[in-house]
């Protein structure tokens, strides 16, 4: 016991509490174990002469490659749009005091949720052998205007009906979940203001619901992203076929996998820092502090220093004092 010390026990007082650090060898075991894994996968990366990087450089940019590369993202862009707006509109019907309506989008929830996505792609190819054409007219009675089902519904359509239907039952149900996460006093007292069930819905409670909404939407594109390549099995050249036919050719298997492979990361790295971009923007009037950009936590990472947060609270204009 050192002078200290002693002064204080004589004093009554407490002796000084020497705080050791807590040592983690768990931490540090694991973190061993992940670097010799990560050192041996880049060795294999780089020595494994199967993995033939210069024919991957070859193919990377190639004419077929493009190509598919854009049927992909078209087929991304337009099932998602088409699954958004379809989720929105069966959100609303399922949450509806009218029972037909809510009925009528349980029942498609259910049959397009309940059936795998490569059957309803492989069905809507084939819907001209149920219906041979499809028309217009009166029910039962004479046909204004007709045409094949095979010109109407093309490959390309086809493959859009299956993926955009089909996501639109699942985004129904993300909505469904984000509407009813906003307090119902806030329909409420829209309500006492006077505003229509479809003012309250579009100004009130979705704008409040996007926060809970953009999470599972972004996770749902990325997922859409990947999901095209299930339209190679109706012989429609996205990414993935058009890589299927390279190496049906030359027999380069490995490389071309690894080109569709690289063109998906890339891809779905976008829309990830998209995603998180659109989800801190809602989070500005839940959290009082946002978090930090990546280019935010670099500046902190090189500079040593603690990352920032941005204050969400203050109102743009208001920074003299003015809070939310």
């Amino acid at each position: 016991m050192n002078s200290l010390d002693k002064g204080a026990a004589e004093k009554g007082r407490p002796e000084t509490i020497k705080a050791v650090p807590v040592r983690h060898p768990g931490r540090w075991a694991g973190a061993v174990v992940i670097a010799l894994l990560a050192a041996m996968l880049l060795s294999a990366l780089f020595t494994n002469p199967a993995f033939k990087w210069d024919i991957v450089g070859q193919y990377l940019f190639h004419d077929s490659i493009m190509h598919g590369l854009l049927v992909t993202l078209e087929l991304t862009a337009l099932s998602m749009l088409m699954g958004v707006v379809g989720g929105i509109v069966l959100a609303v019907m399922r949450l509806s005091p009218n029972p037909l309506l809510a009925g009528t989008a349980w029942v498609y929830i259910w049959v397009f949720r309940g059936t795998p996505v490569l059957v309803q792609l492989v069905f809507w190819n084939f819907l001209g052998l149920i219906w041979a054409k499809l028309s217009i007219g009166v029910p039962w009675g004479p046909e204004f205007w007709s045409e094949q089902t095979n010109v109407l519904i093309p490959t390309f359509v086809a493959a859009l009906l299956g993926l955009g239907l089909n996501e639109a039952a699942y985004m129904a149900e993300i909505v469904r979940g984000g509407i009813q996460s906003v307090d119902e006093g806030q329909t409420e007292a829209a309500h006492a203001l006077g505003m229509s069930r479809f003012q309250t819905m579009r100004r009130i409670v979705l704008p409040q619901a996007m926060r809970v909404i953009i999470p599972p939407t972004g996770n749902e594109t990325i997922s859409m992203l990947k999901t095209t390549s299930l339209v190679s099995v109706i012989s429609l050249e996205e990414i993935f076929r058009a890589g299927q036919v390279i190496y049906s050719r030359n027999y380069q298997n490995i490389p071309l996998l690894i080109v569709v492979s690289l063109w998906y990361l890339f891809f779905t790295s976008v829309l990830t820092i998209g995603q998180y971009y659109i989800e801190r923007y809602y989070a500005r009037g839940s959290n009082r502090t946002l978090p930090p950009t990546p280019l935010q936590r670099l500046r902190g990472l090189f500079a040593g220093k603690p990352t920032p947060k941005t204050n969400a609270d203050v109102v743009p204009g208001l920074e003299g004092g003015g809070h939310v």
